[in-house]
């Protein structure tokens, strides 16, 4: 199987229910996690939640949850631009380093759209520790780490050079496959051929 690497921010709904089926789809994928706030600066766009297709994708994300058999996707008050933070970021870099980024990242998904957190309460990233298994007072000190910062850059940056204009995506053997509804197009092309 070629090598896949799953691109994704806590401010995307939609990262939140591909995050939910990468492990079956594409089973060894490399986590990465991004600043989509930078991706959207660097390449001028405007996210869909904050424009006039806002209900639409709302409406779809709740049609996919409930398909999925997830509990009903609740947002955060002032979701997206409001509460928007990179501590869940950086606190998913620390995570990485001690082997639990999955365990991490599911938890602060759970957290943000199911319980409705806002992203910027600092209460999310130690609840979310500790659900993960690690310790929340490291976590929560980890979020200000020069070197973790510095790695959300370059994570981001990479992401960037690649040509990622958004999140959830799935970049294989160079291909980009951008969009929750794109995991079975990475899927396929990630597959070892018959």
């Amino acid at each position: 199987m070629a090598r896949a690497t799953f691109f994704y921010d806590f401010t995307s709904p939609y990262a939140y229910l591909a995050a939910g089926r990468i492990e079956d789809l594409l089973p060894g994928a490399t986590w990465r996690p991004i600043s989509l706030g930078f991706v959207l600066r660097a390449t001028q766009r405007l996210p869909w939640s904050l424009g006039p297709g806002r209900e639409a994708g709302i409406a779809e994300i709740a049609r996919r949850a409930e398909a999925r058999g997830l509990p009903p996707v609740r947002y955060p008050e002032g979701w997206p631009d409001e509460s928007y933070s990179l501590a869940p970021l950086r606190a998913a870099l620390f995570a990485e380093e001690r082997g639990r980024l999955v365990a991490l990242t599911q938890a602060l998904y759970r957290g943000i759209f199911v319980h409705a957190w806002r992203p910027d309460d600092p209460l999310l990233v130690r609840e979310a520790a500790a659900e993960a298994g690690l310790d929340p007072d490291e976590a929560e000190k980890a979020v200000g780490r020069p070197d973790i910062k510095d790695r959300l850059r370059a994570y981001t940056e990479d992401a960037l050079a690649r040509g990622l204009v958004g999140v959830p995506t799935i970049a294989v053997d160079g291909e980009l496959f951008w969009g929750d509804d794109r995991l079975e197009d990475a899927a396929a092309v990630a597959a070892p051929s018959r």
